[in-house]
């Protein structure tokens, strides 16, 4: 009897491995592959526990900078690495990417992938830290992620490219698969509210990268023109981030009717339903699966023209591209969609043309698994 490949899969949190990892993980349980999953849990342990799949919990926190903390997680890493002896190990962002890769150095491991959700906070932020911890991560992956049978997933172009630029990664082993995919019938093309005062909502975690004070900037100055539209911020902050933006400070932008503040909303389908328009005005991401599920919805969508936007966003097909870091360009690009419902329409229904062409769940399952068959196979 040939034994099942056993895939293991090292991902920070359990809500994002629910959110942005579990249709793969279960396309490759379908697969044949015995699928196990190390993660910090929380609150998705028995989701995960449901599918058939095995949980191992991970004590990891994405904020901790203690060395003995970190020692710990690696050491943590390792023990399951000789316990499991996985056949294929799946990394998703940066913790788990480090110190996986050094557990499977050290344990044998023969296939990793190594997932790289976007370049985030310890390269665009120019705090002392980052700029401190940057070279030091960019050797570790000199050193790590160029093992002959690894491979690293990039989401864009522009951050494979970086990397390879700066001699960090080999050319042969980057692989662009552009997200996650979003569930096509789940997030439906829905047309626009035709009643009541246009809806623009920006959904994320609340983190200044995302552009969150360039939004309210925006709204405050249409606002101020006697424009006639709400603006809506959805999610929370992370106190794991050090760009996470406060509840008071979210509370205060409420209290003064510049925006709303939803806070959490679990189904985001029905958000995007009351929208009229999406926006995202991050200063980087990898390929932000809000942009995704909002065009499979079939919003148009204003966004910064920076890595990850510009996957999704196609400037005057399905949405509007503006510059990072610029609220007055932001409220000239949502005023020109607020006064033109035709335009909203058509680029709405082009953007789920494009997500059910390019960037459905189905679609990334497919290259994913190939791409697990290919090193398994060398």
């Amino acid at each position: 009897m040939i034994s099942k490949p056993k895939l293991l899969y090292f991902v920070t949190e359990d809500w994002y491995f629910c959110s942005h990892r579990l249709p793969l993980a279960l396309a490759a349980y379908e697969a044949g592959y015995e699928v196990l999953v190390a993660t910090r849990v929380n609150q998705h342990g028995d989701l995960i526990r449901s599918h058939g799949l095995e949980l191992i919990p991970i004590e990891l926190s994405r904020r901790s900078r203690n060395p003995l903390k970190e020692l710990s997680v690696i050491w943590q890493t390792l023990r399951i690495y000789r316990q499991h002896k996985p056949d294929i190990v799946h990394h998703v962002a940066l913790k788990p990417i480090l110190y996986g890769a050094i557990a499977a150095k050290l344990t044998g491991v023969p296939n990793v992938i190594n997932a790289l959700a976007g370049l985030g906070y310890l390269f665009i932020s120019k705090r002392l830290q980052a700029r401190v911890l940057r070279p030091l991560v960019e050797t570790a992956f000199q050193l790590l992620l160029n093992r002959a049978r690894s491979r690293t997933i990039f989401q864009n172009p522009d951050d494979l490219r970086l990397l390879i630029g700066r001699g960090v990664l080999t050319k042969e082993r980057a692989v662009l698969i552009r997200g996650s995919g979003v569930d096509t019938k789940l997030y439906k093309y829905t047309p626009e509210p035709n009643t009541g005062t246009p809806l623009v909502v920006l959904a994320a975690r609340m983190l200044w990268d995302k552009g969150v004070r360039e939004f309210v900037e925006a709204a405050r100055i249409l606002k101020s023109q006697g424009i006639q539209a709400r603006f809506a911020l959805v999610g929370e902050g992370d106190i794991d981030n050090p760009a996470s933006i406060s509840p008071t400070q979210l509370t205060s932008w409420h209290d003064e009717k510049i925006i709303e503040w939803w806070g959490q909303h679990e189904d985001i389908p029905q958000v995007f339903a009351q929208a009229h328009i999406v926006c995202l005005p991050s200063y980087r991401e990898g390929l932000p699966k809000v942009l995704i599920e909002a065009a499979a919805c079939g919003r148009p969508i204003v966004a910064t023209d920076v890595p990850g936007c510009r996957e999704i966003v196609r400037h005057n097909e399905n949405g509007l591209l503006v510059p990072a870091k610029d609220p007055q360009a932001l409220a000239v690009a949502l005023n020109r969609l607020l006064n033109d419902a035709e335009l909203r329409e058509s680029m709405g229904k082009r953007g789920r043309a494009m997500v059910e062409a390019e960037f459905s769940t189905e679609y990334v399952v497919e290259q994913t698994l190939q791409l697990y068959k290919e090193l398994l196979e060398r």
